[in-house]
């Protein structure tokens, strides 16, 4: 009987680090963003090259949400080539990308008076 009890044990033991290897190796899920199309976009100069730049990597509505000057955005360009890898864009096209994300990303108005208010902001 004990033959059988150490048996069973040592099955259950040896099943249950079997199933943990086997979800060890298990691939992690691929990423799938919401399928966004350039044509969702504001139309303009741009807008493609935009698109295409943005979404090679992230989903465009990371990029939507910002709302930078075009100061920023060319900054923030600089910045993903630089410590990211996105390619090294210039001339015509990093312009035409800046002036379309300037004009249809702006940045946010701020707050409407009334909204809420900090009780301990200075008067």
């Amino acid at each position: 009987m004990t033959h059988i009890v150490r048996w069973l044990a040592a099955l259950a033991v040896g099943t249950s680090i079997m199933a943990a290897q086997a979800q060890a190796q298990a691939p992690a899920p691929a990423f799938t963003p919401k399928d966004e199309r350039v044509e969702d976009l504001p139309e303009g100069p741009g807008r493609d090259e935009t698109f295409g730049m943005c979404t090679a990597c992230h989903g465009y509505r990371l990029v939507s949400n910002q709302g930078m000057t075009r100061d920023k955005w060319d900054e923030t360009l600089t910045w993903m080539t630089e410590r990211h890898g996105m390619p090294d864009i210039q001339g015509a096209d990093r312009t035409r990308i800046l002036d379309y994300l300037a004009t249809h990303h702006p940045p946010k108005a701020p707050a409407r008076a009334g909204g809420f208010r900090n009780p301990f902001a200075p008067q």
